[in-house]
C-alpha cells in the first residue's frame, strides 16, 4: 500500500474538471451516456476519498454552459443522473458530514432539478466535514461578467477581496490544486478568478478511472511545489523562520 500523503501540508481546497467520461465509453464500444454513469460511481469514491484525507473543500466541474448545448438525447441523460445522484446520496453526504454547495447558471436546469437542489442545500447545511461545491450550468466568463454586473450597481470602486465576495465562490477560499482528468491541458472557463495562484496537475486518466489512489498521487504532486505566490524563494524562507 502507498504512503498516505503528508498530512500537514494538504490542500485546502482541490478543484476537479472531471474529462474524458465519453472517451472512456467509446473505448469500450458503448455510447458516452454509459460513461457518464460510470464517471458517477467516480464522483463518489473521490468525495470519499478527499473526506477520508481531511480536505475541506473540494469543488467538481460537472456541467459547463457550453455542455448545455449538447444533443438532447446526452443533456436529457446527464440531467436523470444529476437527479438520481441527488435523490441517492444527499441523506450518504448529509450523515458524513458533507455540506452541499451549487454554483453556476442553477436557472437554467430543470425545474425539478431546481427543487431537488434547494432540498439538498436546506438537508446538507450544517455539514462541517467537507465542504463539496458542484458547477452546474457554470462557465467562468459567464461568473464574471455576472458580477462585473451587480459590481456596476454599487457604483463605487472594488477591492479584489470585494469583487471576489460577488462570484458564485464567495465564501469558498481559492483552490490550493486544480485537477484535470483526461489528458487535456486547458482550464476550460473554469473558476477563472480563482485560479489565479492554483498548482494545476493533468493526468491522461479519464474520469471513470479516476478514484482514491489518482486522488493521492495528484496531492503528493501538489505537495512537491513551492507556492510563492510572486515572491522570491529567499522572501519564502525567511517568512517561514520569523
Amino acid at each position: 500500500m502507498k504512503s498516505e500523503p503528508a498530512p500537514e501540508s494538504l490542500p485546502r481546497h482541490i478543484a476537479i474538471i472531471m474529462d474524458g467520461n465519453g472517451r472512456w465509453a467509446l473505448a469500450r464500444g458503448r455510447d458516452r451516456i454509459y460513461g457518464h454513469r460510470q464517471g458517477i460511481s467516480a464522483t463518489k469514491k473521490v468525495v470519499k476519498a478527499a473526506r477520508r484525507l481531511g480536505i475541506p473543500y473540494l469543488t467538481l466541474f460537472a456541467l459547463s454552459t457550453e455542455n448545455l448545448k449538447r444533443p438532447a438525447r446526452e443533456l436529457n441523460a446527464l440531467f436523470d443522473l444529476l437527479r438520481n445522484y441527488i435523490q441517492q446520496e444527499i441523506d450518504e453526504l448529509v450523515k458524513n458530514g458533507v455540506r452541499l454547495k451549487v454554483i453556476g447558471r442553477v436557472e437554467l436546469l430543470p425545474q425539478d432539478i431546481r427543487k431537488l437542489i434547494r432540498e439538498a442545500l436546506e438537508k446538507s447545511k450544517k455539514g462541517g466535514k467537507l465542504f463539496l461545491t458542484i458547477a452546474l450550468g457554470y462557465g467562468g466568463r459567464d461568473e464574471m461578467v455576472r458580477a462585473v454586473n451587480q459590481a456596476r450597481l454599487t457604483k463605487k470602486n472594488l477591492s479584489e477581496k470585494d469583487f471576489s465576495a460577488l462570484l458564485d465562490t464567495a465564501g469558498l477560499p481559492d483552490p490550493d490544486l486544480l485537477i484535470r482528468t483526461g489528458g487535456e491541458l486547458r482550464i476550460s472557463n473554469f473558476l477563472l478568478w480563482q485560479m489565479a495562484y492554483s498548482e494545476l496537475y493533468f493526468t491522461k486518466t479519464l474520469w471513470p478511472d479516476f478514484a482514491g489512489a489518482e486522488l493521492r498521487k495528484a496531492i503528493r504532486f501538489y505537495q512537491t511545489r513551492e507556492r510563492r505566490f510572486g515572491l522570491t524563494p529567499e522572501q519564502i524562507r525567511r517568512g517561514r523562520k520569523s
